[in-house]
């Protein structure tokens, strides 16, 4: 059956700003991103039901009666079985949440005519950024179970400490790891294909280390956290996940926090996740253009696509950083820090397009990628939308 991944409108507004530059089943939580997950639970090809300004990056392949799944949920053996019970114009709900139905795009607008069956299962639903991370030690889990099942991990070096169950270390073809400590205690440790843990290194699970990404000598990290594919992380790390193709390659602290792709965070960037009163953590939220409780007592840094740090920066409890931002300086910045913004405490400027096309075609090269006109398309979207909050 075709199988269409489709954004629900307020849930991609409320994942802003990480979705600005991608729907919502690209999101990286656990080992895999949710539509990976997805393609290796039905052994198929996803295609995407997303914004219009991401479609040609993003496609929809669209067919009479195909599957249509949130985008935000990720799968579960119970609700793939109740999935695979629908039939056409059928859809499967949670609490008002549409989870899946068999049907056309038109469908997704209206459940008119459309038969309503209550889903039994619990489910693991990505609807705001704090999820990311705070639901990432089960989605961990649940990914190890799906990657590792009947494989054979790489042999453990002699030089590694193991404390708990070995077992939950897997280590994928040319992973490697070297006079480090690794505590599955608490969760799993997964190592992908050519991933390096460094000498001197202590991980706390449930972890997970994407393909050609390193961490460097004596970090230390707190599960649950994932750091995706191509990436260099050295410092102190506590449950958070970074998407891929991102470096925090030196010391600082990052905690309770979510990083997307193309950043950097310069030498000694720390962020504050814990507010001295102990009471609730606020951040910007896109769809109500203000603050909003999170009701979590640990939220750090939400960081989109494309934005950096300078040495020695520091953010404040809940601070939300847009697209293509660039922060340096003495002092802690806004709380929101809006796409294309240049600055830092003192006050920021708009970061041009062309500027920000210089850089990022150098930083593609680095990784052997083309930065190519779909990806400035995109961004130059991105720049039209967020010009209220640069106002």
């Amino acid at each position: 059956m075709n199988v269409i991944l489709f954004d629900q409108e307020l849930s991609w507004k409320n994942l802003l700003p990480l979705t600005y530059t991608r729907p919502i089943s690209e999101i990286r939580i656990g080992i895999l991103t949710i539509k990976e997950k997805w393609d290796l639970e039905l052994k198929t090809t996803c295609s995407y039901f997303t914004k219009g300004h991401l479609g040609k990056k993003f496609p929809i392949k669209e067919e009479a009666n195909s599957l249509f799944i949130n985008g935000g949920i990720c799968p579960t053996e119970d609700l793939i079985a109740e999935i695979k019970k629908l039939k056409p114009q059928q859809a499967l709900l949670k609490n008002n949440e549409l989870l899946a139905l068999i049907g056309e795009t038109k469908d997704l607008n209206s459940l008119h005519g459309i038969e309503k069956i209550e889903c039994n299962s619990n489910i693991l639903l990505v609807k705001n950024v704090w999820d990311v991370f705070q639901k990432n030690g089960d989605a961990i889990k649940l990914d190890f179970e799906l990657l590792t099942k009947n494989k054979k991990s790489q042999p453990i070096s002699n030089s590694v400490t193991v404390i708990g169950d070995k077992n939950l270390v897997f280590l994928e073809d040319g992973a490697k790891a070297e006079a480090c400590i690794l505590n599955t205690t608490t969760g799993p440790i997964y190592l992908a294909k050519d991933a390096e843990i460094m000498e001197g290194s202590v991980v706390r699970g449930p972890f997970a280390l994407g393909e050609h990404s390193a961490l460097k000598l004596s970090t230390k990290v707190y599960g649950p956290t994932t750091i995706g594919p191509h990436c260099k992380v050295g410092g102190e790390v506590n449950n958070s996940v970074i998407f891929g193709f991102t470096n925090k390659a030196h010391d600082g602290f990052l905690g309770n926090s979510v990083i997307a792709e193309w950043c950097n965070l310069g030498a000694d960037t720390n962020n504050s996740n814990l507010k001295n009163n102990y009471g609730n953590v606020k951040l910007f939220n896109y769809a109500q253009n203000k603050m909003v409780d999170s009701g979590l007592q640990f939220c750090g840094l939400i960081m989109g696509d494309h934005s950096k740090s300078g040495i020695n920066t520091m953010f404040n409890t809940g601070t939300v950083v847009g697209v293509a931002a660039n922060i340096y300086g003495g002092g802690f910045p806004e709380t929101h820090i809006p796409s294309f913004s240049w600055g830092g405490s003192e006050g920021f400027e708009t970061y041009r397009l062309e500027k920000l096309f210089e850089t990022a075609e150098k930083v593609f090269e680095r990784r052997n990628l083309k930065f190519n006109s779909t990806e400035k398309e995109i961004l130059t979207s991105v720049f039209t939308q967020t010009k209220q909050f640069r106002d």
